[in-house]
């Protein structure tokens, strides 16, 4: 059936204004607070919404997030069933700290067109081009640069690869270095730094890496729009993860997911920044008006764009 065109300007409504109120605590050094700012407007404006939403992704369980818990029941009950994934505020030290890349991130789809992804990590890997084979999450990393600068009629030292910028990676940074291959290191961000293979100009071959799950299943409603090849493997060892995990329908906590076994149907995605970051320009206020600009993706309509708006601070 597909979602409405309507929602778009309903969740452009939801991200844009969860940015304006972080954007008041940026580098107040309270990442708590300014979190809770984007949550706690966010939740009010889904409430508003003609729709029957369920958090499939939020700030965690019942019993550890007072809003936007996984399950919780959003919307005014009068409309179509929908499935919501939300990072309110995607870079909170960015944002505690003033530094480039915060944003307000919303992806939804229709019920039971989601990945309920458990709060634990993913090892993820993406690239620009939806053609399986290229790079996989059981090849060498020097084995995905070959085959991707191949692919790509490019050199290794001419493939650019983002990857988070942890101890955990140091093994596939020298990997990469070995190859000379050029790095974006990012220290935080991971929707934004997966979705910088979606377009020439971020000038990202390949994004890969250990990061959050959530984020993933985030990164990759947006990504499906955009044709782009994604695998992501979760990363499950402690019994209380694989209960949870298990809650969740995963049984098989060595299977890779590939784009239609995370996000099926119709998706909306909307990212608006809080801080100025590669994606999209922060907030900026002047007088009694504020400025936005939010990437967003509708599947059906196969929209994807920047919408820069300037309005009067309600």
């Amino acid at each position: 059936m597909g979602l409405d065109n309507k929602f778009i300007d309903h969740f452009h409504k939801v991200s844009v204004k969860a940015a304006l109120a972080s954007h008041y605590l940026v580098g107040k050094k309270d990442k708590i607070l300014a979190d809770k700012a984007a949550v706690d407007s966010m939740r009010n404006e889904l409430n508003k919404i003609d729709m029957d939403g369920r958090i499939v992704i939020g700030e965690g369980e019942l019993d550890e997030a007072p809003m936007l818990f996984i399950g919780e029941q959003l919307g005014t009950k009068n409309g179509p069933e929908i499935d919501i994934a939300v990072d309110p505020l995607e870079g909170t030290n960015f944002a505690a700290n003033n530094l480039p890349g915060a944003l307000s991130v919303i992806a939804v789809a229709e019920k039971n067109n989601l990945f309920h992804a458990p709060e634990t990590y993913m090892d993820k890997i993406a690239i620009s081009d939806n053609q399986k084979g290229i790079v996989d999450l059981d090849f060498s990393t020097k084995k995905n640069i070959y085959n991707l600068a191949e692919h790509k009629n490019k050199t290794p030292e001419n493939i650019t690869a983002c990857i988070l910028d942890r101890p955990r990676h140091r093994q596939i940074i020298e990997d990469l270095m070995s190859l000379n291959v050029k790095l974006k290191l990012i220290t935080d961000g991971d929707v934004s730094g997966a979705l910088l293979v979606t377009q020439e100009k971020f000038d990202v071959d390949i994004f890969l890496g250990i990061g959050g799950g959530p984020e993933g299943v985030l990164a990759a409603s947006a990504l499906d729009t955009y044709n782009c090849y994604f695998q992501g493997r979760f990363l499950i060892s402690k019994n209380e993860d694989k209960v949870r995990a298990k809650k969740m329908g995963i049984m098989d906590f060595e299977k890779k997911y590939e784009l239609s076994e995370i996000i099926t149907g119709d998706s909306i995605f909307c990212a608006t920044g809080i801080t100025s970051g590669d994606l999209v320009n922060g907030i900026e206020i002047t007088d009694n008006q504020f400025y936005s600009e939010t990437l967003i993706t509708h599947k059906s309509t196969k929209l994807k764009k920047i919408i820069k708006i300037t309005q009067n601070i309600e």
